[in-house]
């Protein structure tokens, strides 16, 4: 799927002050995309500001060396946030922005919108979208070659990190040339992946290690092990004195056990709240379920923060995802009997 960034070039030639914005709990493809971009469009003379709904993560707090990435309510105003362009990133669902999302409709500014997820809202946005592409890092990048940017040593770090951790260090299946040809250039242009990769995932807290002991000694196994879920409470999080970003990446565990075809990772935010990570590497589109809960992503990874109880939530959602994966198993039977 080809994008035309023609019309993004002429709005960015139009156009002299922009904000850029992404998900809740911004990960690496979210807060690199966005210093990416807006050290890109700072270079060509325009006047950025970077502003989320939720702070960078402390463990992906490399990605932005210059604190440059604004929370709204903390550090600055929605009054605050008057520009030329609102563009968002990583991200096409009101349900994922969060308070941004009344930024969004609110504003006067031309909206743009690059992602690479297959759940979309209308925002009434001039829309960048490529599903078959494994990160919106990659699609920035894109979005940086039409408008005739240089990149630089920091934002080839910074899209490195997007494109590495969101395909799980170029292991999933949504890794193509076109990835590695990226992933190539980037390196060329100043990007250092053993240090990425040391920032990221050797220097792990003891906090962050113990939490993911009580997730994997939490695990609960269904359809003969073809289900595999997990869950942390407020509770856990205080007993081993974690984050709830802590949680990341470590779903990735329970789908890498031989046999298993979906894995489900719950985390309590708050009594009334719990969000839900939703991985697949079968023939489950998870962005389905995750689509009936307010959620969505990818067919094979997704995500759904559910408004009720995380007593509420786990059953709900389990057996939404028992009775897919009950279904797609006797329709594959019927199929074998068929072609017999």
């Amino acid at each position: 799927m080809s994008i035309d960034w023609r019309p993004f070039t002429k709005i960015v030639n139009e156009s002299n002050s922009f904000v850029i914005t992404s998900h809740m709990r911004p990960d690496c493809d979210a807060i690199g995309s966005e210093t990416a971009l807006a050290g890109a469009l700072r270079s060509i003379g325009k006047t950025v500001r970077i502003v989320n709904g939720d702070p960078v993560p402390p463990h992906i707090a490399f990605i932005d060396p210059n604190r440059e990435v604004q929370v709204l309510g903390r550090d600055v105003n929605e009054d605050a946030l008057q520009s030329d362009v609102l563009a968002v990133l990583d991200t096409s669902a009101w349900g994922q922005l969060g308070p941004m999302a009344d930024v969004v409709k609110k504003t006067k500014s031309r909206k743009v919108v690059i992602d690479h997820h297959v759940s979309q809202d209308d925002m009434s946005a001039e829309v960048f979208k490529d599903t078959a592409s494994e990160s919106s890092g990659r699609l920035v990048l894109q979005a940086i070659d039409a408008i005739g940017a240089k990149i630089t040593p920091q934002i080839a770090s910074a899209l490195f990190a997007a494109i590495a951790t969101d395909t799980g260090w170029f292991r999933f299946a949504s890794v193509g040339e076109a990835t590695l040809a990226a992933a190539a250039r980037l390196v060329s242009a100043g990007a250092k992946p053993h240090e990425t990769f040391a920032v990221l995932y050797e220097q792990n807290t003891i906090a962050r290690l113990l939490l993911q002991g009580r997730i994997l000694s939490n695990v609960k196994s269904q359809l003969d092990g073809r289900l595999l879920s997990s869950a942390i409470t407020q509770a856990d999080l205080r007993a081993v004195n974690a984050e709830p970003t802590d949680t990341e990446d470590v779903i990735n565990r329970l789908l890498g056990v031989k046999g298993v075809e979906v894995a489900l990772l719950f985390l309590e935010l708050n009594p009334q709240e719990t969000k839900i990570s939703l991985r697949s590497r079968a023939a489950i589109d998870v962005n389905q379920i995750a689509g009936r809960f307010g959620g969505g992503g990818h067919r094979a990874a997704s995500g759904v923060r559910y408004r009720g109880p995380l007593s509420e939530a786990e059953p709900t959602v389990l057996a939404a995802v028992r009775e897919t994966m009950e279904q797609t198993a006797g329709r594959q039977a019927r199929e074998v009997e068929t072609s017999d």
